[in-house]
């Protein structure tokens, strides 16, 4: 079967990995934001069905780096790098801040299930 890259959900120089407590595979980028690509992002990739999915969007200019859960996968933190001047709410001038970003559903569900 091959790979599910659609417009939706292409990327490119993975540059983070990470295997969540559920065998899910998540994908980091650092590369290109030129088209066809968009900002770095985090993906879900499901390694049994070849299934890959944008999950996460970062700010323009970022970096998508750095990724854990909590044990029961209800929780997640996701770092954010060299994000542009105007992130998050700068004026300009300002130097850009580095962040981390903590994800949860609204149901209190396992992230990417």
């Amino acid at each position: 079967m091959a790979s599910s890259l659609t417009d939706d959900n292409i990327f490119n120089s993975p540059d983070g990995l990470w295997f969540d407590y559920n065998g899910r595979l998540w994908i980091q980028t650092d590369g290109s934001d030129a088209p066809p690509y968009q900002n770095n992002m985090m993906l879900a990739a499901n390694p049994a069905t070849r299934d890959i999915r944008r999950f996460f969007v970062g700010p323009q200019g970022c970096e998508v780096t750095g990724v854990v859960t909590t044990p029961d996968v209800k929780t997640m933190f996701v770092n954010i790098q060299h994000p542009a001047k105007d992130w998050p709410f700068g004026n300009e001038g300002d130097h850009p801040r580095d962040a981390t970003v903590i994800v949860t559903r609204d149901d209190g569900g396992v992230i990417g299930a």
